[in-house]
């Protein structure tokens, strides 16, 4: 039967070869995917529990690809890989270790000069790695889990809430999330800040 998707607003489709590589046959729609994606996810936060991560850690493509593999490496062969397609969002597949280099490098300055206060340098964290789009899909969930881990085990702050709601159905709270990226896409981090506080 194989898996037929219909995306909604600001859902990164996935091509169809990275669909064939789909761990479960059973699953053939998206509110499917999205309850195994979550089952995974909450695996990924009960690995997370009573760990310790310092900034050197989190900020490494290894823990990066590492993470993207923890949420989503029951569900997807190729979770924790580099996405090697072009998507409607990211930049060019051939940019993407480059422009995660280039983020890890401005993360580590922002950290040594206080460039910014702990919650924009997560949430600013977290807008960059998911405008380069790394991995096939789910750098929306993945980007707001660093930030989580950014705010959390290495500054030790609360976690964000986002909104409080589920982020990947058709909401009014999804739809302030995108707004609040795109106010960030214009460099512009309060609606979002705000957004992950709220």
């Amino acid at each position: 039967m194989g898996l037929n998707l219909n995306y909604i607003d600001g859902q990164t489709p996935i091509d169809d070869d990275e669909k064939e590589e789909l761990l479960i046959p059973s699953i053939t729609t998206l509110g499917e995917l999205n309850e195994f994606e979550q089952l995974n996810i909450d695996e990924a936060n009960e690995w997370l529990l009573g760990k310790s991560f310092n900034f050197e850690k989190v900020l490494s493509v290894e823990f990066i690809k590492e993470l993207h593999n923890r949420m989503f490496g029951n569900v997807w062969k190729w979770a924790g890989s580099f996405r090697n397609t072009n998507k409607n969002i990211g930049v060019d597949k051939f940019f993407i270790k480059t422009e995660l280099r280039k983020l890890i490098e401005d993360a580590k300055y922002w950290k040594e000069n206080s460039t910014f206060a702990p919650d924009e340098f997560a949430v600013r964290f977290s807008h960059r790695i998911v405008k380069i789009h790394c991995f096939p899909n789910g750098n929306g969930r993945h980007s707001r889990m660093i930030a989580d881990i950014l705010i959390e085990k290495c500054f030790g702050k609360s976690s964000f809430s986002w909104g409080g709601k589920n982020l990947t159905d058709i909401s009014e709270t999804r739809s302030e999330y995108i707004n609040a990226l795109k106010e960030a896409d214009k460099n512009n981090y309060k609606t979002l800040i705000k957004f992950a506080r709220n």
